[in-house]
């Protein structure tokens, strides 16, 4: 059953609630997973932390507490974000997600990087204010687009020397400032692989295991060029046959999302549900 997650800014000077262990875009986990009994996280013996109120989790309070050092507790393991995007529901994602941006967001502006003066954070929304410049702070959101390119029954894939030996996934890019997003998608084919599209079509949007990144994702359609590639980018890229194609990115991504779109698009069958 999938449960619900709210964001809000919650008083770090109550009591009770849920507490999730963070240290450089990791998450303690013991067998029951991410969530501890919060009182009884802030008794035990780790290293300085931060904390920050983050919302609730199915009616639950639930709470960020950042190390500065790897928390260690018995029957415990930290575990990556890219981890539990593969592993975990879409509901727990989501929330992990929120709270990696929240304490990159909170690591980056403890200071104000116009004048240094320490910021204060604010009881009524999420921001970081400097009380020298009177400057609010937010968290910071990056787009990026992910899009696959088609041929009739051929797709466009690429690898990069960063991907697990023999998988092959769709090209993504950052958005440049001033840049819509479809400019920023035919400009990323062009400049990875050297090809020309058409009929840009937006899919759907993944928060993605990044410091401050949300996912973009589109179709769209060859329409000119042969396949020249961005040597220090890309290792690999090819046109593959439906019917043929390689190991591909993992389920739960928007990559195989727009992959899986195209297949049951061409054969006829419903079509699959972006998780989170």
């Amino acid at each position: 059953m999938s449960k619900s997650w709210l964001p809000g800014v919650l008083d770090t000077t109550q009591a009770g609630g849920w507490a999730l262990a963070h240290f450089r875009q990791g998450f303690l986990a013991d067998s029951n997973g991410v969530l501890f009994p919060r009182d009884w996280l802030k008794r035990q013996d780790l290293p300085a932390f931060e904390e920050h109120g983050l919302g609730h989790f199915d009616g639950d309070a639930i709470y960020l507490l950042d190390f500065a050092q790897a928390p260690e507790l018995p029957g415990c393991t930290l575990q990556g974000l890219r981890q539990f995007m593969m592993q975990s529901d879409a509901d727990t994602f989501r929330l992990l997600g929120y709270a990696a941006q929240i304490a990159t967001w909170a690591d980056n502006y403890r200071f104000c990087g116009s004048c240094g003066t320490r910021t204060q954070r604010s009881l009524i929304d999420r921001s970081a204010t400097c009380p020298n410049c009177e400057v609010a702070h937010y968290p910071r959101l990056s787009p990026s687009m992910i899009v696959l390119v088609t041929r009739g029954d051929e797709i466009l894939l690429a690898r990069s020397p960063r991907y697990v030996p023999g998988m092959y996934s769709t090209l993504a890019g950052f958005v440049e400032a001033g840049e819509s997003v479809e400019n920023c998608v035919a400009r990323e084919v062009r400049e990875e692989v050297g090809v020309e599209i058409k009929n840009i079509q937006y899919l759907g949007s993944q928060g993605w295991p990044f410091p401050h990144s949300l996912m973009l994702g589109f179709h769209a359609e060859y329409a000119s060029g042969e396949i020249v590639m961005q040597e220090e980018e890309i290792e690999d890229a090819q046109w593959f046959k439906l019917d043929n194609l390689p190991p591909l990115p993992f389920h739960r991504s928007i990559a195989r999302y727009l992959i899986e779109v195209y297949l049951a698009r061409r054969s006829g069958q419903p079509e699959p549900v972006l998780p989170g």
